[in-house]
């Protein structure tokens, strides 16, 4: 490799550097380490080493992959050999009043950065739900952020992008300019054809109220609720997030175990609008069997912030998956797919595990033109949390059972808390998937950006199960 670490105001570092291993995976979410390392990191100070960095690689001849804010569970952007591009220094945050638009760099934290700065200014976006997360792999994947079911995917609100290209040209991209990028970086995820330095993203008004409605069940009361809980989520407004949740909480007689809880977060005007739109909640007919209720409670987003924090602990050892349930809306329909998903949230492994089901609905939608094009009415989640790595084999084994139990209702999944070397399954309409390589071949027709981290290209988005023989 030729001497390079003047042509970069941020530092290089090469396998035989000291903190070699501290670079490739200190910014790593997940306590689950790969094994693949790169040949060499380079942390970025701003958008020229980002084009310094694609022309050096050009060089080298090696492959670039790169890292916004470390929460992939896959840990896409550690690969074998190439550079690694870690991004961390790219958090600045701007806002334009005039035009209610907020610029932010990718490895901007939406909960714990974003999110306040934009509450400071009356505004609100619709960001992850963990709040270290960078905003730069989240809106790639298309965005899985609060109350998606009433406003959306977040990356619908982003309105531009700025990129460095194959040949590290920095352009903007937007419906105008440079479409095929900006169509790209809305559900692309990590085969994006450049590198995105700068987020342009719509934000609306900040709401006057946040309500928590939970209830608790034991988890043999599963079937029941989850099977009221599916044909009501239809009925309950758009203002509010439906999740369901299993997972260990403390109880109030002390103890603390795997329950199954029933929330709603409403996000609305005031505590009258909180109430109205949650009371649908109060008609779940196992109310009365609740371990205990919290009816339309007042909450603020940093206690929303606070609990996450507190349900995803970094760097402990995960192993994640999810499924878009594709279930018809009839007593049979949902009887079906209650029954396919139950081993997710009755039988996890691990005791910090948990499975998450999240509303959608309504749904069924045209989505905007971007590359995030799969989607049904729910989706579930599932990880497995553990800190020996003696247990990973166990995990997986689960990991594997419970989602084939899912197939006969699995339409695809969501790229985010996915992980293609150890399940290929579908992520996106075969036409935009056909799209997004014309658009690859196109931009990026050396292959100078890591293509998505799998185990067989050949049957990439496709459902596995039906690919044998193939």
């Amino acid at each position: 490799m030729t001497h390079a670490a003047p042509r970069f105001t941020g530092r290089l570092v090469v396998p035989q550097d000291d903190d070699f291993e501290e670079a490739v995976l200190g910014r790593i979410f997940n306590g689950r380490r790969p094994a693949r390392r790169p040949a060499a990191v380079l942390f970025a100070a701003d958008e020229r080493d980002v084009q310094e960095a694609v022309r050096f690689a050009r060089e080298q001849g090696w492959t670039i992959a790169v890292r916004s804010g470390g929460h992939a569970w896959a840990a896409w952007s550690v690969r074998d050999g190439g550079l690694l591009l870690d991004l961390g220094a790219l958090t600045d945050i701007s806002y334009d009043e005039g035009t209610g638009i907020v610029s932010a760099g990718p490895a901007t934290k939406g909960g714990d950065e974003l999110s306040p700065y934009l509450e400071e200014r009356g505004r609100f976006f619709n960001g992850g739900h963990c709040p270290s997360v960078g905003i730069g792999g989240f809106l790639l994947q298309g965005g899985q952020g609060w109350n998606q079911r009433g406003w959306g995917w977040a990356a619908e609100s982003v309105v531009a992008v700025d990129v460095v290209t194959a040949d590290g040209e920095l352009v903007r991209a937007d419906a105008e300019q440079n479409s095929d990028l900006y169509w790209a970086a809305r559900g692309a995820g990590p085969s994006y054809p450049g590198v995105v330095v700068r987020f342009h993203i719509r934000t609306r008004p900040t709401f006057g109220f946040l309500g928590h409605t939970v209830q608790a069940f034991e988890l043999e009361d599963f079937s029941e609720v989850m099977t009221w809980l599916w044909e009501a989520h239809h009925r309950i407004s758009t203002d509010v997030e439906i999740v369901a949740i299993s997972t260990p909480v403390p109880l109030p007689d002390g103890t603390e175990r795997r329950v199954f809880l029933v929330t709603g977060v409403a996000l609305v005007d005031d505590a009258a609008a909180a109430r109205a739109a949650l009371a649908p909640f109060n008609e779940n007919p196992a109310l009365e069997r609740a371990i205990f209720v919290q009816d339309a409670a007042e909450s603020t987003l940093a206690q929303q912030r606070a609990q996450q924090e507190l349900q995803n602990p970094e760097h402990a050892q995960y192993l994640a998956d999810n499924a878009w349930i594709d279930a018809e809306n009839t007593p049979e329909g949902i009887a079906r797919a209650v029954a396919a998903i139950r081993p997710l949230f009755t039988d996890n492994p691990t005791e910090k595990g948990f499975a998450i089901w999240m509303s959608n609905a309504p749904m069924r939608r045209e989505l905007p033109d971007m590359a995030l094009s799969l989607q049904t009415e729910a989706i579930i989640n599932a990880y497995t949390v553990y800190d020996d790595p003696a247990e990973e084999e166990r995990n997986r084994a689960w990991m594997a059972e419970v989602f084939a139990h899912a197939e006969p209702v699995t339409a695809g999944q969501y790229l985010g808390d996915s992980d293609f070397t150890n399940r290929q399954v579908r992520f996106m309409s075969e036409e935009s998937f056909a799209r997004l390589q014309r658009i690859i071949a196109d931009r990026d027709p050396e292959g100078r950006f890591a293509r998505y981290l799998t185990h067989d290209p050949a049957t990439l988005n496709r459902n596995h199960w039906e690919t044998v023989g193939v």
